[in-house]
């Protein structure tokens, strides 16, 4: 081989303003192989040779090679250098995502996210349902296997030292936002004043009833930011607001506002106003958090608060395909229904 064609074809890359100099180094060397001017067992030029012919800084060959090694176009032997790996130049990105479980909206995102991606790119799915040691053994598991990490993280003290175990470059958190080093990416929600501002815009509809209820669980998935803002908004504005645990079923009443963040709650209580002839809106007020499109056509429609999960999976495909650093809280937006 000789490392000219290589080179070449690297710099040909660079009348392209849309390719970074590490995806100069990638594309270039696919397109080597492409042309068979690579093969399997060919020996790649050094790290040091790389930036002698193209000044280049040592990192990004090394990210670009690591990037190669990730696709299994290349391989690196200890003390031996770098060499072609396979005759197959089309090997797929491998993608780790890891998130709490397959509610609507995180299908929503999911289905975004994946279709964005296009074909040529391969996506593990895990799942930690908020147990820590499932997240846990989960990060140690796929340490090192992909080339991209995708994570909602579980909001613990736990979880930065072990989440900065990941490549900060390749990992982008996503859902919640937690305190990592800077160099890391994320998309993200924020709940507690986001929260608040939803409760002041529907305060006089709130008032219509003669009760608030906020149906929390403690120690789950659910944000605590939420019920933060609750406890501050009630207070603030002297309503008659109350927290429970749980909504059990048939116990719905008259003249009071419900509100939940989970799905299965919204259905049971659904079920409960049109088993016992309730108006819902008139005489029960219903508020749900994260919209879809059942939300949006069931009984008229149900009030609900929520990001774009179908945008925060565009914008994570986005990363994953330029692995350009993003820091971005979503914003969140009051969707106001029949239901209150």
């Amino acid at each position: 081989m000789e490392e000219c064609t290589i080179f070449n074809e690297i710099k040909k890359l660079a009348q392209f303003a849309h390719y970074s100099k590490r995806e100069q180094i990638v594309q270039g060397v696919i397109n080597a192989l492409e042309q068979n001017l690579i093969r399997r067992g060919d020996t790649m030029p050094s790290v040091n040779k790389m930036i002698q012919k193209l000044g280049f800084a040592r990192q990004t060959i090394v990210n670009a090679y690591q990037e190669l090694i990730e696709r299994g176009i290349l391989e690196s032997k200890n003390r031996l250098g770098y060499f072609v790996a396979s005759d197959e130049s089309h090997q797929q990105l491998k993608v780790c995502l890891i998130i709490y479980a397959f509610d609507t909206f995180q299908e929503t995102f999911y289905e975004t996210f994946r279709k964005s991606l296009g074909e040529h790119v391969k996506v593990d799915v895990f799942f930690h349902h908020n147990n820590f040691e499932v997240f846990q053994q989960t990060i140690n598991t796929v340490n090192a296997k992909y080339g991209v990490y995708v994570v909602a993280p579980i909001e613990r003290p736990e979880t930065a030292p072990l989440l900065e175990q990941l490549p900060p470059q390749k990992t982008l958190i996503v859902d919640r936002h937690i305190s990592l080093d800077p160099s890391y990416s994320y998309i993200a929600q924020e709940f507690k004043n986001s929260s608040y501002q939803v409760f002041v815009s529907l305060l006089d509809d709130i008032r219509r009833f003669d009760e608030f209820i906020f149906l929390f669980k403690p120690f789950s998935a659910e944000p605590n930011d939420v019920l933060l803002s609750f406890q501050q908004f009630i207070a603030d504005y002297q309503v008659n607001g109350v927290i429970k645990n749980e909504y059990e079923s048939g116990s719905i009443e008259k003249n009071k506002v419900y509100f939940t963040i989970h799905n299965l709650e919204l259905w049971e209580m659904l079920k409960d106003v049109k088993n016992k002839g309730f108006k819902l809106g008139v005489d029960v007020g219903i508020l749900s958090h994260n919209d879809d499109h059942v939300k949006e056509i069931i009984f008229d429609g149900i009030t609900t608060f929520s990001i774009d999960f179908a945008e925060m999976g565009v914008l994570a495909a986005e990363f994953v395909k330029h692995r350009k650093p993003i820091k971005y809280i979503m914003p969140t937006k009051l969707f106001k229904r029949n239901s209150l």
